[in-house]
């Protein structure tokens, strides 16, 4: 801190952007030449510099200048020191954190970094501090004038610990293992339902399915998992939803993103096209900052992660890119057998874990940063670490993430400078982060996909259900070749569709390829392009990003018509409603809630499998085929089963206070509505000045559009990139006060176009600010 301070000292003058208003010109020490920063009436910085690193430099600094407290939120949040400034609340979210021991890894991370990147984490850390340095009482952001504490010197460890928060929001698969082995007493034909991977909707990009798929049990989960371990599990998740969700990067059981790439024989005007909309928590401030970078070896546009030097969904001048998130089996768990002295079973005989301390400071009092410690023991086997530890039942968990190896600090360097699909690909394969769905489109009309990311291969089996620790049968063996990945090019449709479905199919040798899935989303996508053979422009795709018909709750509605046994009023609803999410609608509740109803119903008589996984899994396929399996006892019929939950629903909506006894108000906006929270939004007294829109918005996580959690929307034509549309739900600002906070609401809700320019003439036309950064005069 003292060092900052002295930095502080240094600076000629600081950065201030007050009413349209900057200053001129400032100087920073630290650069090696001139760099000018350009701002448009969103507040979009466009970096220019001479080099790379005042480019990472400049970068950091202005992200720092928008986004400080986010900044450090996420690097708290991956480092376990929530406690620290929110108190005993975050605790124990701190203590599930320290047990991955991700700032340990990170070091290692770093030491093994390539030049390239270690000088953009270098150049990107020194820029954020520079701006540290400029701050005093009266430039504080809000948050740390509240809490009452200052920010830290920007660590580049920083930057590859915020990747960590990614790779748990995108890549958590263990409690599915559990719930799975507990399921594996229910009866046989729905076990097999259950893990059928075919739906009515799958989008298979590669690959083909088998006419039929096994269901038969694996008969290696030798240890049943028993409802005190899934308890914890739970607890487990919900510590893991509260820190995410602060950051904006929850994303379980959200319809968790979108995108397509059109090659030019069905576009307008003869050119590829890319959409992308990723789909995570909302927050306020979002997760995507909008920057445009330009440096003799890159020009890149698009949005990244605060604390992340480069794009990370974007364009640069000769490709566009875009991601959505597989689901891959990447973690696996290991039931540990302990004796009395404390060791652990292993194929080689017993042996003690690895027993490591971590000490949490911990703040007394909310509105004092007084702290006192805690100190609490982490356990680790050969498999991994113990993560739940039940009745003398400990799992270990192991995971691609905790592989100090598996970053792409160096993939994202050289996408944002790839010219061409072999360029790409070679990015792609230095790659180690959360797998995607990376989607590709160039100048000269390709476009491309490729699922890349680390998956593992076990001796045994493919990773669905815990091993036991004391064999050698869950070990890893390696990763999927990345030349077995799944990937298309220039495929004869002309056009491919990714948003969270089964990407290959169930005769693809990899099937941990594609754990998590959903698929109605991908298949309206996909039937939306189908359907324009041509002359498809980019209000197309903005209309199929906001599109809103949702194939599951449509077809449930009309099998309760046909069948008829629900009350009158329900049936008069649901056979006029179109299948639309929209605020007004009537029939997008009634079905809704008539649907988890159902869900419900089926788990009380399957237990333990939880309501949500039959609700994604099962009640489409149940209703569609009449399966009596799944009736639950003391119903004959799926008639009577529709009455029971009519009944219910009409009752539970009429006594609530979101809806209200008049069956009119019993509209979608009524509780679907847009909602960005801040971490201090609750606060009383300090949190109004945190607040959102709260409007009725359409949408569902079974539409593409799902509301709220569309956390950018972007649509390019590779070559007219000034044409290209790239949109965040509130701004650029993480500051209140600033016009920036929530401007770009109204565009991002309604899809009205907001062009990001790429070319110098369309930038300087869109430029209302102009900073000079210029480096201190050397003596």
């Amino acid at each position: 801190m003292k060092r900052i301070l002295t930095f502080a000292f240094l600076c000629i003058v600081s950065v201030v952007f007050v009413k349209g208003q900057p200053s001129d010109a400032i100087t920073v020490p630290g650069l090696v030449e001139k760099v000018t920063i350009r701002r448009d009436s969103r507040g979009i910085p466009f970096i220019e510099a001479q080099n790379d690193a005042d480019l990472f430099f400049a970068q950091g600094y202005v992200l720092a200048s928008d986004r400080m407290w986010q900044m450090d939120l996420l690097r708290r949040v991956a480092r376990g020191q929530l406690a620290e400034i929110f108190g005993a609340v975050r605790l124990e979210e701190d203590k599930r954190w320290r047990q991955f021991g991700f700032a340990s890894l990170v070091e290692q991370s770093l030491a093994s970094a390539s030049p390239t990147s270690r000088s953009a984490l270098d150049s990107y850390a020194q820029g954020v501090n520079a701006y540290i340095a400029t701050l005093n009482d009266q430039t504080m952001p809000p948050e740390f004038k509240l809490l009452q504490y200052k920010p830290t010197a920007w660590l580049p460890t920083d930057t590859l610990i915020v990747g960590t928060v990614l790779a748990d929001a995108l890549s958590s698969t263990w409690r599915a293992d559990l719930i799975r082995a507990s399921a594996m007493n229910i009866d046989k034909q729905k076990f097999a339902d259950l893990t059928d991977p075919v739906t009515p909707y799958d989008v298979v990009l590669f690959g083909k399915d088998r006419k039929a798929v096994s269901a038969a049990r694996a008969d290696r989960a030798t240890q049943l998992v028993s409802s005190e371990t899934l308890a914890v599990s739970e607890k487990y998740e919900q510590l893991r939803a509260a820190s995410l969700e602060s950051v904006g990067l929850y994303a379980q059981d959200l319809a968790a993103s979108n995108n397509w790439v059109i090659s030019g024989k069905r576009t307008a005007d003869g050119r590829a096209m890319l959409a992308s909309d990723p789909h995570l928590s909302p927050n306020a401030p979002g997760i995507w900052y909008l920057v445009d970078l330009k440096s003799p070896t890159m020009h890149a546009a698009g949005v990244t992660i605060p604390g992340l030097p480069g794009v990370a969904i974007g364009h640069n001048d000769s490709i566009a890119w875009g991601m959505t998130n597989v689901g891959p089996d990447v973690q696996d768990l290991y039931f540990e057998t302990f004796n009395d002295a404390g060791e652990y079973k292993t194929p080689t005989g017993w042996a003690k874990p690895v027993i490591r301390k971590e000490t949490i400071d911990v703040r007394t009092n909310p509105l004092k940063p007084e702290t006192t410690s805690q100190t609490f023991e982490v356990m680790e086997t050969r498999n991994g670490v113990v993560i739940t530890d039940e009745a003398g039942k400990k799992y270990a968990l192991k995971w691609t993430a905790r592989d100090p190896k598996n970053t792409d600090i160096e993939s994202f360097t050289l996408i944002n400078r790839a010219k061409d699909w072999a360029s790409f690909k070679n990015a792609l394969k230095a790659y180690g982060g959360p797998t995607q769905n990376f989607v590709y489109a160039d100048v000269k009309g390709n476009i491309g996909w490729y699922a890349a990311g680390r998956v593992p291969i076990r001796k045994k089996g493919d990773g669905s259900l815990p091993y036991d620790g004391s064999t050698t049968d869950g070990d890893w063996l390696g990763n999927i070749p990345f030349e077995e990945l799944p990937n298309l090019y220039n495929p004869a449709e002309g056009f491919i569709v990714t948003a969270n479905q089964r990407i290959a199919g169930t005769a693809y040798k990899y099937q941990q390829m594609s754990r998590t899935y959903m698929s109605a989303r991908a298949r309206r996508l996909y039937d939306l392009i189908s359907a324009k053979k041509q002359g498809i422009t980019m209000d197309d795709s903005r209309d199929f990003q906001h599109d809103v018909y949702s194939y599951p709750l449509a077809m449930i509605a009309k099998a309760i018509v046909a069948d008829g046994s629900v009350s009158a009023e329900t049936i008069a609803v649901l056979k006029v409603w179109d299948g639309k999410m929209l605020p007004d609608s009537r029939g997008a509740v009634l079905t809704n809630e008539i649907r988890n109803c159902i869900a419900g119903k089926m788990a009380a008589d399957t237990k333990p499998v939880p309501a949500g996984l039959i609700n994604q899994r099962i009640v489409e396929r149940a209703i569609n085929e009449k399966l009596a399996r799944w009736l639950p006892p003391g119903f004959k019929t799926y008639g009577e089963l529709y009455k029971a939950c009519d009944g219910s629903v009409r009752t539970t909506l009429a006594a609530s206070t979101a809806y209200g006894s008049d069956p009119a108000g019993w509209v979608w906006g009524k509780t679907f509505t847009a909602r960005f929270p801040h971490p201090l939004a609750v606060v009383p007294l300090i949190g109004a000045q945190f607040a959102t829109p709260s409007v009725a918005i359409a949408g569902s996580g079974l539409t593409p559009n799902v509301g709220s959690a569309v956390s950018m929307r972007l649509i390019a034509s590779p070559g007219n990139w000034d044409a290209t549309r790239h949109v965040i739900p509130l701004g650029q600002s993480g500051d209140p006060k600033s016009i920036h906070f929530k401007d770009q609401f109204e565009a991002w809700r309604s899809g009205a176009a907001m062009t990001l320019p790429f070319s110098d003439a369309a930038v300087e036309k869109a430029t209302i600010e102009t900073l000079v950064m210029n480096p201190k005069a050397r003596k």
